[in-house]
């Protein structure tokens, strides 16, 4: 039966019983829950959550963690005290873990709704149940809480994944059987990986067409009518796990062994911007993309905050924004389209900027090879983790990327380092960042 056929019956159904039984039922989610939505099976550890965008995992998350603070005898035997919510950032938490639209303000009756205290980062039921907020960005603040219970939220873009989960483990040691939820679009990173390996693992896929009920009807003409059965569709929305392309100028795997969590003293530091001719929403995006490189020849990956569909004011904002607060040598930016304007756009920023303009003369594939043979040499590292640059290089093959879009993230990554690394150019004082 088809959910939106499942959902009038159980609404018809709703109407017919008396007021106070029928209201009882609305709150129940293992009422509501399609079977995915639920762990397989009771004898788990990790319940990993693979679904599309929309698919209904954020909801399935956010309403285990009710059931477990409240104590529903469908899913534990009491209620659990002491809980962590775990996303990549701080405000992601905040935003779609707690006052999202799937998020844990939204589920509860008004007797049973928890109190959010955003200066203390902390939820609190009035059964005396608290969960704590934390971020894959500051996986130090793990160390010394102790959880019964944790929600980890798109678990495959956190920053410093494997540092955060390490220190959640230890944290995990309050009650009898402490657990743990995960919920994320799927992506072939080594900590999924080990997650869907272990044998105290329950596994739940979604696709995003299973929610289509609760979801706008656009959104599936312009979006999964355009994406469904590419590479990305069926990561993105079917929620597959996809390797890389045997094709791509990158592997995961030579990613990883370079990963690293900090970096040494860096001599130079540039900001790559590959801005789009246009902006509307179906502009490419402004790829921006800070990198150093140190004392030993080596460069690093510093941070990626590729802007979607925005004005040429918003991105260079940004440019200025990372410009000063990494101390950067220079602006490196794609001129191709552009031309003068797009320097001009950054000089009404900062009048002062050390801008350099480059043109691209060879396509895109030609450009990033020897870019790439830099990795393949050990020469480049990634501080933290990069998830959605990462994934455009593991799906940049010979003919572009598999969706058809412009690789505006790796354009941006290979002006970085070209300018650091392929090119004769100053090298002005050290700094610590």
């Amino acid at each position: 039966m088809k959910n939106l056929e499942r959902r009038g019956l159980v609404e018809r159904f709703l109407k017919q019983l008396p007021e106070e039984l029928a209201v009882h039922l609305f709150w129940r989610w293992i009422f509501w829950a399609r079977p995915a939505q639920i762990p397989a099976f009771s004898n788990w550890t990790n319940w990993l959550v693979l679904g599309g965008r929309g698919s209904g995992k954020t909801r399935a998350g956010a309403e285990w963690v009710r059931c477990i603070a409240l104590g529903d005898p469908a899913l534990v035997q009491q209620p659990v005290g002491r809980i962590a919510l775990v996303g990549e950032t701080y405000a992601d938490v905040r935003e779609v873990m707690i006052e999202g639209d799937s998020g844990l303000l939204r589920l509860h009756p008004p007797d049973e709704r928890p109190v959010w205290t955003s200066s203390r980062r902390r939820l609190e039921w009035p059964n005396g149940a608290i969960a704590q907020v934390f971020s894959s960005e500051d996986p130090e603040a793990l160390r010394g809480p102790q959880f019964g219970a944790a929600w980890c939220d798109e678990l495959a873009k956190w920053k410093y994944g494997q540092e955060t989960w390490n220190m959640l483990q230890f944290g995990l040691r309050l009650g009898s059987f402490p657990r743990q939820t995960i919920t994320t679009t799927p992506r072939a990173v080594p900590l999924i990986k080990q997650i869907m390996a272990d044998t105290r693992t329950a596994i739940s896929r979604m696709s995003t067409d299973e929610n289509r009920s609760n979801l706008a009807a656009g959104f599936f003409e312009r979006i999964v009518g355009t994406y469904r059965g590419t590479r990305l569709g069926r990561q993105e929305l079917d929620g597959e796990i996809i390797e890389d392309r045997p094709d791509a100028l990158w592997q995961r795997d030579l990613l990883e062994r370079h990963r690293c969590s900090t970096h040494p003293t860096l001599t130079r530091v540039v900001v790559a911007v590959d801005p789009p001719v246009t902006a509307n929403k179906n502009s490419d995006a402004c790829g921006l993309i800070v990198a150093g490189l140190a004392e030993d020849g080596r460069a690093y990956i510093l941070e990626d905050r590729t802007m979607a569909a925005v004005s040429p004011a918003l991105w260079s904002s940004m440019t200025l924004q990372l410009y000063t607060s990494y101390q950067a040598d220079r602006v490196v930016i794609e001129t191709n389209q552009g031309g003068d304007m797009a320097e001009s756009v950054l000089r009404s920023a900062d009048a002062n900027m050390a801008i350099r303009q480059v043109k691209a003369s060879r396509g895109k594939w030609l450009r990033a090879e020897p870019v790439a043979h830099l990795y393949e040499r050990g020469l480049v590292s990634h501080v933290g983790f990069h998830s959605d640059l990462e994934n455009e290089m593991c799906d940049f093959g010979l003919g572009g990327l598999s969706s058809g879009r412009s690789p505006d993230r790796v354009d941006a990554l290979v002006w970085a380092l070209t300018d650091l690394m392929l090119t004769n150019t100053d090298r002005p004082r050290a700094r610590s960042l």
